[in-house]
């Protein structure tokens, strides 16, 4: 009976989940709606702003006549704090991603980077290559980072073939990948829903106030109430200004975000590519 050669196993992955709490997701949107209608009642609908204030106060008081194109936008109706929350998630996110997106850039170009460690690879020196990806300190430093870790690991592995050891490589960079991507697209999905969402809750805005502009026109029989139709043309328009504001803000943060996220993308396929490579080419 023929004898079978010990394959030597392949050591575990040595990429470590990251722990990150992700409260914002849920805690801002409350904040900003709650944010959208104090701003909404409290500022733009304070007494001294209208001719005839609703001393009587309440969720929703009756002004009339504002004195100035701010406390106008108060008569929007009861959609505009729903909208002034919506830009408030759109500017808390958009803060959000970009300090994470900045942080996963890390120092300096990344295609600089990647040629600094195929240089020191070049010429076997792997320590210096784990020196580069130490300053980049960006989501493809972390990436190539665990792959030259392995890959360190292999140029000593006997037990292996070169191709098991290129597939060992390739493995950790693929599980290395898998932390770091979602960590980048997480909370885009709020800009992305806004964009098409903020129209939405626009038009339902304008539409309302259509219905209170026919409603006065119906009420005065085609005559004499153009105040109450002013108001309801005003509620329509506050509203559409706010929501195409709003959703025009989303779209363009979000394609920000997600051509930084494809550049990272990028450089974290070329780091894996770089390394299987590398390692195929040196310790044949």
């Amino acid at each position: 009976m023929a004898e079978t050669k010990p394959t030597a196993a392949v050591k575990a992955t040595s990429v470590q989940p990251k722990k990150s709490s992700n409260a914002i997701s849920w805690i801002a949107p409350i904040v900003c709606i709650i944010a959208g209608y104090c701003i909404w009642r409290f500022i733009l609908g304070s007494d001294d702003g209208f001719k005839t204030p609703d001393k009587s106060g309440g969720f929703w008081p009756k002004h009339h006549g504002p004195k100035d194109a701010l406390h106008g936008i108060y008569e929007g109706g009861i959609i505009v704090p729903l909208l002034i929350g919506m830009l408030l998630m759109v500017i808390v996110f958009s803060i959000e991603r970009f300090l994470t997106i900045r942080k996963a850039l890390g120092n300096g170009s990344i295609a600089d980077f990647i040629r600094k460690v195929q240089y020191h690879l070049a010429n076997r020196n792997v320590d210096a290559a784990l020196s580069e990806c130490d300053r980049q300190r960006g989501s493809v430093g972390n990436v190539m980072k665990a792959g030259l870790r392995r890959y360190k690991e292999m140029i000593s592995e006997g037990g292996l073939s070169t191709d098991q050891k290129v597939i060992a490589i390739q493995k950790e960079v693929e599980e290395a990948t898998a932390l770091e991507l979602p960590m980048l697209s997480k909370n885009l999905v709020f800009l992305s829903t806004i964009t098409s969402v903020g129209t939405l809750v626009a038009l339902l805005g304008t539409v309302l106030g259509m219905i209170r502009s026919f409603a006065a026109l119906g009420e005065s029989g085609g005559g004499s109430d153009s105040s109450a139709l002013a108001v309801g043309i005003s509620e329509a328009l506050y509203n559409t200004a706010l929501g195409i504001g709003t959703s025009a803000l989303a779209l363009i943060m979000y394609n920000i975000f997600t051509t930084k996220i494809d550049s990272i993308t990028y450089g974290i396929d070329e780091s894996g590519f770089t390394l299987t490579q590398s390692f195929a080419s040196q310790y044949k």
